[in-house]
């Protein structure tokens, strides 16, 4: 596995895990790799910092004294949980309405008692999201793209 930082043309920068560079430059050609936040597929790798590993003749402390050194995940442990999350995201959507790009007016219409009283999900920008937050409704944004129950692939 490969984890590239990407951005999106709305300025968004998050990170995506390929099972290579090829995989990444075949799923972009395509337009299947989209912003998480947006959703919009004009997507280019961002500048990322190299992960260059610590000499191996520092100790790696903290302040609670020396932590011992892990091996990043095997693939399949990285597949595994990845596949854990989508099935924990699709039982927590079970009986979720998608109410799509109205999402903040449904949810606030709920709010308000204006709306009857549902579990809903659907799509917000982050201005949008911050709103809902700050005028404290509870809101979160889900770990993993939701596609609306319509689209089949």
């Amino acid at each position: 596995m490969i984890v590239f930082d990407l951005a999106c043309a709305g300025g968004h920068v998050f990170e995506a895990w390929f099972g290579s560079g090829a995989d990444y430059e075949t799923q972009q050609a395509r337009g299947l790799v989209s912003c998480p936040i947006c959703g919009v597929v004009e997507v280019r790798k961002a500048a990322m910092a190299p992960g260059v590993p610590a000499k191996g003749n520092r100790a790696d402390t903290c302040s609670a004294g020396p932590r011992p050194r892990r091996s990043p995940p095997a693939p399949a442990e990285v597949k595994a949980a990845l596949a854990a999350l989508a099935r924990a995201q699709v039982e927590a959507l079970a009986g979720s309405e998608h109410v799509g790009r109205r999402f903040a007016d449904e949810a606030r219409a709920i709010h308000a008692g204006e709306a009857r009283e549902r579990p809903i999900h659907g799509e917000a920008t982050l201005a949008e999201a911050r709103a809902l937050v700050e005028e404290g409704l509870p809101v979160a944004p889900l770990p993993l793209p939701s596609l609306p129950p319509d689209t089949t692939h």
